[in-house]
This record gives structure tokens, C-alpha cells and sequence, in this order.
């Protein structure tokens, strides 16, 4: 900073002074009171210009400080907006990122979701083989007792459906007796059961009584080529021809009138005839009603052969009853041919009392309780 120059005023006193001494001491003093204060006037600009030049070097530090540190402030700002710009885009690509990441998840877990489905089907479709293998497997892997039993179960069975066919205990009695055996060679404890049911289901069979069906059946076409020759119960009974041709070949030959008088007598006879007829509806029977109680008899005839090969036994009694009481009831019981077809009739009858087969429902429990594996 530079000094303001001296005031040309102030020089003139101090060369008055110089001029007279002697009033210079006086007035040295007055000027010397009168000097103080210019002096003091003259440093207070020089004060006064030294604190503005501390103020304004103060001022300057302190806007350099500003400055200093408004640089930083901006450098800062600057710095901090360069890392959230920074960071947003860090973000903005990582939420780009996660979608793209949220899409994939989406897609895999669709995708998933298909794998589990199929999985899911094969696997039922493997539950269900491996059943179907389970149940092979135990189907194949029976043992050599449980085999037997069930062929010896099929075997009998199918031997009682023949036997009821037929009407004969000889297909049953041998698949009892080839059961037997098969038992014997097997030789196990857990089949003595068994063996013991086979054992009195033969004595069974062998012991019942069982009509001969084919015997019953010729019987019955006996009865039918009978039914034809029966004589009715009304009928004129034609035997008494047989004695009067064997008088007239004893005897010899009339005379004309005398074969006239025989002739005409023997008609006289015919007119009137007294027999006894026990049911009314005999008596009443035309020539064309009795062709249909013949026909009537020989059909419930045919049913109840039909009945008795179809196995229908109950159906066969009730025709063999019907044909029962029409034989008594139309024909004739004095008859010959009438005794025989009566005889034959009950003889059928009483063989088909005897027709039911016996049944081995001993063994067939004892089959089904050994298949169970009880």
C-alpha cells in the first residue's frame, strides 16, 4: 500500500518558525499541542487504510476458502451424481437382469411343471406294470401244491357237470379216484385233508343208488309204441270173435238158416253191453276225442323223455304224473297191454325217485379253503 503525500500547508508553520526563534519556543508548544492531533489525524488514515487492507486480504481468504471450498462441495456433488448415475445404471441392468432371470424362472418352472406331469404318468403307468409283474410274479411263483389243488378243483368240477349231463356217477367216480392218487404221489402233510374228504366222498358215490337213464329212456319209447295198441276204456272189446271162429271150426257146417239165426243172434248181442267204467269221462269219449287223449298220452310221454335227457327232473315227474292219470282214467285196466304200460310207467317212475346224483360238496370245500391258503 502507498503513503498519501504531505499537505503543503503544514510546511509553513515550521519555516515561520524557523524565522523567529524566539517565539518558536511558545509557539513550538502551541504547534506542538496544534500538531498532535494532525498527527494523530494523519495515522488514522494510515490505520484506517491498513485494517481494509486486512479486511480485504481477509475478504480474499475468505472467498478463496469459499471458493476452495465450493470446488469441493461441487466436486463432491459432481462425484456423488457420477455415482448414483453410476448405481442407476447398475440398477436398471440388474432389474433388466432379474427380468430377464424372473422369464427364465418362468419358462424352467413351465417346463417343470410338463416334466412332473409326464413323470407323474410314468410313473402310474410303472405302478401299474409293477402290479401287473407283482401279480405274474405270484401267479408263477404258486407252488407245486396249490397248482394240484386247483387242477384237482377243475378236474371234479367239470367231471360233476358231466355226470349231471349224462345221469352217471362213473365220470365223477373216476376223477375222484384219479384225484386220489395224485394226493398219494404228492406225499404232502398239509394235503391229509384232503385226502381224507376224496376218501369218503368215493365211499359217497359208490354207496348211492343211481337209476340207469338209459334204461329209463327205452322204457319210455316202449310206452310211447304202446300208447298205439292201449285199448280205451269204452271200447267195444273185440275177444269174442276168437272163441266163435274156433266153435265154428269144431263144429260142422250149418245149414244156411242156421248161419242166419247165429248171425243175427250175434248182432242182437252187439246191440247191448254192460261194462263197468269207474270215470264218467271214459264213457263220453268220441272216436275223435279218444285219437287226441292217445296223442295227449304219447306227448307228455315225449316231454318227460325230453325232461329227463335235458336233466329237467322235477319237469319229468310232473309228466310222468299227468300220463299216470290219464292211463287210469281212459284206458283200460283190465287190459293186458294196459297192465304192461302201467307196470312200465311206474317203473320209470321209481327209477327217477333215484335219479338225483350225489354231490362231493366235501371235497370242493376242502379245495376252496386249500386255494385260499387257510
Amino acid at each position: 500500500m502507498t503513503a498519501s503525500p504531505p499537505d503543503p500547508s503544514s510546511t509553513e508553520p515550521s519555516a515561520n518558525a524557523a524565522a523567529t526563534p524566539g517565539a518558536a519556543t511558545a509557539g513550538n508548544a502551541e504547534a506542538a499541542k496544534g500538531a498532535l492531533p494532525l498527527a494523530q489525524s494523519a495515522a488514522a488514515p494510515e490505520l484506517a487504510s491498513g485494517e481494509r487492507s486486512r479486511l480485504a486480504f481477509g475478504a480474499v481468504a475468505l472467498a478463496l476458502l469459499g471458493l476452495l471450498l465450493l470446488a469441493l462441495l461441487w466436486q463432491k456433488v459432481d462425484s456423488m451424481q457420477e455415482q448414483l448415475a453410476r448405481q442407476s445404471a447398475e440398477a436398471q441392468s440388474q432389474s433388466l437382469e432379474a427380468r430377464t432371470l424372473a422369464k427364465q424362472a418362468v419358462a424352467l418352472a413351465q417346463e417343470n411343471v410338463a416334466r412332473t406331469a409326464v413323470l407323474d404318468a410314468r410313473l402310474s403307468e410303472v405302478a401299474l406294470q409293477r402290479s401287473q409283474l407283482d401279480e405274474l410274479m405270484q401267479s408263477l411263483s404258486r407252488s407245486r401244491d396249490e397248482n394240484l389243488v386247483v387242477d384237482i378243483d377243475a378236474a371234479l368240477r367239470l367231471a360233476q357237470q358231466q355226470a349231471q349231463l349224462t345221469g352217471s356217477v362213473e365220470p365223477l367216480l373216476a376223477a375222484l379216484k384219479s384225484a386220489e392218487q395224485r394226493v398219494l404221489r404228492a406225499a404232502q402233510p398239509r394235503l391229509a385233508l384232503l385226502q381224507r374228504a376224496i376218501a369218503h366222498d368215493i365211499d359217497r358215490v359208490k354207496s348211492s343208488a343211481v337209476s340207469d337213464t338209459p334204461t329209463m329212456l327205452v322204457k319210455l319209447d316202449e310206452l310211447v309204441r304202446l300208447a298205439d295198441e292201449l285199448m280205451l276204456a269204452n271200447a267195444v272189446p273185440a275177444s269174442g270173435r276168437e272163441p266163435a271162429e274156433k266153435k265154428a271150426q269144431s263144429t260142422p257146417p250149418l245149414r244156411w238158416w242156421q248161419q242166419a239165426l247165429a248171425l243175427f243172434v250175434e248182432e242182437a248181442r252187439k246191440l247191448v253191453r254192460v261194462s263197468q267204467i269207474d270215470t264218467p269221462e271214459a264213457a263220453l269219449l268220441s272216436p275223435e276225442q279218444a285219437f287226441f287223449v292217445r296223442e295227449n298220452f304219447k306227448l307228455k310221454l315225449l316231454n318227460a323223455r325230453l325232461g329227463l335227457l335235458s336233466r329237467q327232473i322235477d319237469a319229468a315227474r310232473a309228466d310222468l304224473a299227468v300220463a299216470e292219470d290219464a292211463l287210469k282214467k281212459y284206458f283200460d285196466r283190465n287190459a293186458r297191454k294196459t297192465q304192461a304200460a302201467a307196470a312200465l310207467l311206474a317203473q320209470v317212475q321209481s327209477q327217477m325217485r333215484n335219479l338225483q346224483l350225489p354231490r362231493i360238496d366235501e371235497t370242493l370245500s376242502v379245495l376252496a379253503t386249500s386255494a385260499a391258503g387257510r
